[in-house]
């Protein structure tokens, strides 16, 4: 990517450790005042690139690493520092206030030093959210995939459609130049066709995969099934502890509740909802209300039966269409509970027989989710998948103009226009043109200090 202007000539700070004591934090520093301020506190610049210890401040504040990074060669792509100092909140706002007694320098907003290296073209857009992804990534699929994004692999897939977009654009446009030869026209449009459709099908598959965006957001897994099937003992047997109330009573479930699990470094979002049957009241009549409209949208749905009273089916009348059972989703998995009271129900069923009170076959629920939410998110042949809405809506926005490049009936000179709207889509992507109202929210994701 080519540099950006810098929009500011303040040098910025931020801790970039986490809040709380600790034994070490990080203070980083970058702009153009960030070689005054190392000589102001630190007695003068170390050696680029090498820890060396310091006293900080004047009078000495800590004791401390600090390390110096000469721009462009640094994350920001501009003058850069970071003091790594004992790590209690007096230290902390200390030399932060030192840093801040000198002229030029300011707090730094979220996201401002990532803010920072896109705008020095050090990462583009989805090197950026891929970062954010990996401050944030909570299970070990989560880390693995932020970190092959944020290391280019996404960009690195936009970019060369981008590239084998402007290749067609430029054949086209070559053909209007030759305008009045016809089998030149003939010639260059077929290549053009042929690049465009290549693209439109590569482009559909990675729509079509989900994924990454399950990954990075979370299987929504939702428990459903009649009252008193013991669907919030299950939850509370899965979580590992009390989050649902558990009683005899039917309906006692009103709302939905949520809990989150690490399956086999897949993010699972576990949905207790109520009991599907006729609402006795109208607070659970809301309550089914919700638990259908979880259902629907689930990515997993776990159809829990009562062995001692089985319900295989939704009830006629509750589910969202007319064939009385569960809109259709990617993956459902039926659960027959309660084989301690009823151990012979369900034979020849296909169904994963558990006791939540007991805890007999939770293990083996568990292997079988881990499986399905592995399958539900797995990467095909290693390419890289789409994690994003905001990637979603520019690469369907670039493919409804490649559909229409494809009209028989279009001009060369429409289809040349429909080929730069794709391309420009696809540049939105990386942000190479046109993203300044994406910013404030992508860099809003980041803490101050990143």
């Amino acid at each position: 990517m080519s540099p950006r202007i810098v929009a500011s000539n303040d040098t910025i700070v931020a801790p970039a450790s986490g809040p709380g004591r600790a034994a070490i934090a990080v203070i980083r520093i970058s702009g153009p005042r960030t070689r005054d301020v190392l000589e102001a506190l630190c007695g003068g610049v170390p050696p680029a690139r090498r820890a060396s210890l310091r006293d900080i401040g004047v009078p000495v504040i800590d004791r401390g690493l600090v390390l110096w990074f000469p721009g462009p060669a640094s994350f920001t792509g501009e003058d850069m520092a970071e003091l790594h100092v004992h790590g209690s909140r007096a230290v902390i706002r200390a030399a932060i206030d030192a840093v801040l007694s000198l002229a030029g320098t300011r707090l730094a907003e979220p996201g401002e030093f990532a803010r920072r290296a896109f705008e020095t073209g050090k990462l583009d857009l989805t090197e950026v959210e891929g970062l954010a992804d990996l401050v944030q990534a909570e299970t070990e699929a989560q880390r693995r995939q932020a970190l092959a994004q944020s290391q280019g692999a996404l960009r690195a897939l936009y970019e060369s459609w981008r590239d084998e977009l402007l290749r067609a654009q430029a054949l086209i446009e070559a053909g209007l130049d030759f305008a009045d030869e016809g089998d030149v026209i003939a010639d260059v449009s077929l290549k053009a066709d042929a690049i465009v459709g290549d693209l439109h099908a590569a482009i559909a598959r990675h729509l079509a995969e989900r994924g990454g965006e399950l990954l990075r957001d979370g299987l929504r897994v939702v428990i459903a099934g009649p009252p008193n099937a013991g669907k919030s003992s299950l939850l509370n047997a899965l979580a590992k502890r009390d989050v649902a109330i558990v009683s005899e009573e039917a309906g006692t479930t009103r709302d939905v509740i949520e809990v989150h699990l690490d399956l086999g470094g897949v993010p699972v979002m576990l949905i207790d909802t109520a009991g599907l049957r006729e609402a006795e009241g109208r607070v659970e009549a809301e309550g089914i209300k919700r638990a259908l409209a979880r259902a629907g949208d689930a990515d997993l749905v776990l159809w829990l039966v009562d062995a001692t009273a089985p319900c295989w089916d939704v009830p006629a009348g509750l589910a969202p269409d007319k064939s009385g059972q569960i809109r259709a989703t990617p993956l459902q998995i039926r659960v027959l509970n309660k084989i301690d009271l009823a151990p012979d129900a369900g034979a020849g069923r296909e169904a994963v027989r558990v006791s939540a009170k007991t805890g007999d076959g939770v293990d083996t629920l568990i292997e079988n989710l881990a499986e399905k939410a592995a399958l539900a998110t797995e990467t095909g042949a290693g390419a890289p998948l789409l994690t994003r809405t905001r990637h979603r809506v520019e690469l369907e926005a670039a493919q409804a103009a490649l559909e229409r490049f494809g009209v028989p009936q279009l001009s060369p000179e429409l289809k040349a226009e429909e080929l730069r709207l794709a391309a420009r889509h696809l540049g939105r992507l990386t942000g190479r043109i046109d993203v300044e109202e994406v910013l404030g929210a992508i860099f809003a994701e980041f803490c101050i200090g990143k």
